[in-house]
Parts: structure tokens; C-alpha cells; sequence
């Protein structure tokens, strides 16, 4: 990776008789999709800095087989996943994070029916440990009474319980949090789950991304903030619907801590 950034792939580590401390799952969309390798690289930055011992599969990661399992391929779901976990297994894994929630819910409640058993964290638990531990630091001068408001991803808020973490990071950084009216539990899908993101929307009224972000519009805020690069992609499709790219950002919670910390 580019920009002297430090990225060890297991198979040098194990090379070399290394286990790190946990492994980074990047998935697809943070490999090829040009907006979500920019989470990418921020996650990595933190990690490089906080001194954590980390290694990522490299090409030997494939789709974890989330879009195919919800679109209705099962047998191409257990295809993708079996061929992963020989790779995992075949390191010894034993801890993965990811900043993808369809990869952490896959990989967290779907791989141990197929011999796949490790302890998965998502993105944002693994940096609210790392700052409660006093890994890194947050100061949030550039945030600072910013208003931001965070979209709740599906896969991390409603099918796994994960709504804190984001949050205590946001309030790390002394911004104000601004809930929309959907929120936590209720919260609004963005609309790109179930494999849709690789499709056209059917015909409708309202396209849902474009719902969910007059939401977020309706708080007032400086920045949306995600924890998930489809919906990271559909918010900024929405803010851009409404014209309001100049007045709202859309980042990743890591890009929000990356920045913060001028990485």
C-alpha cells in the first residue's frame, strides 16, 4: 500500500513464525471500491500507530459470501465461506476485525456452522477499546462542537447489538452527536443490504437512501457519520441527490479518528 503505510500479509508473518494480534478482514468493498479503500487506509493508519499487531490475507481473501446468502445463492455462500475458513483455520486465527458489517455478521454468526469459529469485533469496537486501554488518543480539537449524527449500519446495530461504540467515539472527539428521529434500534436501513448495492433500485416513490438521508439532513449536521462502506456510498449518494455535498461530509468513524489525529 502506498504512502509507506505498514502492511504485513499472514503469510509473511507466518513465514516468519509470527501470529499477530488480530487480523484485519479488509473485504471487497474496502479493496476495490475507491471510496471505501480511503477507510482502509485511515483504519490502518490508526493501527500502525497505536502500535497494534496486525496482518491481512492479501489475495488470499476472497468475498466472505454475504451477497450471494442474501440474494438467495446458498450454495455459492458455502462455496466463498468454506474456501476463507481453510485459509483462516489454516493460520490458526483466532481474532478478526473489519470494518464491513456484512463481513463481521457473516464471518461473526455464519462461519462457526461451517468450522469456522473466531472472536469477530467490528471496526468501531476494536478502536473504542484500543482509546479505552489509552492506545491512542483522542483530542477533538478539529471536531470539536462539529454536529454530527451517525447512521445506525443493519448488520451492526440491529442484528448484532453494536450501537455504543460508534458513539463513544463520536462524543470522544467533543463533537455533538445529533440523533436522528431512526435511530439505534430503529433505525433505517440505507438501503444497499440483501446484495442490493449491486443493483438498480426497483421502481417506487422514493428511492430509500434518499429517505434516510433527508433524515440525517433534518438534524442539521456537519457530518454524517457511518461504520460501513455501503452505507457509507449511499449516504453520499443521498447528500448529493439533495445538492448538499458542500455543506455535508459523509466519513467512516476511523477517517473521523484518523483526521482527528492528522494521520
Amino acid at each position: 500500500m502506498e504512502n509507506g503505510l505498514k502492511v504485513p500479509t499472514m503469510a509473511e508473518l507466518f513465514a516468519a513464525g509470527k501470529q499477530p494480534e488480530v487480523l484485519f478482514w479488509v473485504g471487497c468493498a474496502g479493496s476495490f471500491d475507491d471510496r471505501a479503500k480511503k477507510i482502509t487506509k485511515a483504519f490502518v493508519k490508526i493501527l500502525n500507530k497505536a502500535d497494534v499487531s496486525f496482518a491481512v490475507l492479501g489475495t488470499e481473501e476472497s468475498c466472505t459470501g454475504d451477497p450471494a446468502k442474501r440474494s438467495g445463492n446458498e450454495f455459492l455462500f458455502q462455496m466463498q465461506a468454506v474456501t476463507n475458513i481453510e485459509v483462516l483455520n489454516g493460520y490458526g486465527i483466532k481474532k478478526v476485525v473489519t470494518a464491513c458489517p456484512h463481513c463481521f455478521n457473516t464471518i461473526k454468526n455464519e462461519y462457526p456452522g461451517l468450522g469456522g469459529t473466531y472472536e469477530v469485533v467490528h471496526h468501531t469496537q476494536f478502536l473504542r477499546d484500543l482509546v479505552s486501554e489509552g492506545r491512542i488518543t483522542l483530542e477533538g480539537g478539529k471536531y470539536k462542537g462539529k454536529r454530527i449524527t451517525y447512521h445506525d449500519p443493519c448488520y451492526l446495530g440491529r442484528a448484532n447489538n453494536v450501537y455504543e461504540a460508534p458513539r463513544e467515539l463520536i462524543r470522544k472527539l467533543d463533537a455533538e452527536l445529533v440523533e436522528m428521529k431512526s435511530c439505534k434500534k430503529r433505525g433505517l436501513c440505507c438501503g444497499a443490504g440483501g446484495a442490493q448495492m449491486f443493483k438498480e433500485p426497483e421502481k417506487g416513490d422514493k428511492d430509500v437512501n434518499v429517505e434516510r438521508t433527508e433524515q440525517a439532513i433534518e438534524t442539521k449536521p456537519e457530518i454524517i457519520a457511518a461504520a460501513c462502506p455501503f452505507c457509507n456510498t449511499m449516504m453520499t449518494d443521498g447528500v448529493k441527490s439533495k445538492e448538499k455535498e458542500a455543506s455535508i461530509g459523509v466519513m467512516d468513524i476511523a477517517e473521523l479518528i484518523a483526521s482527528a489525529e492528522d494521520l
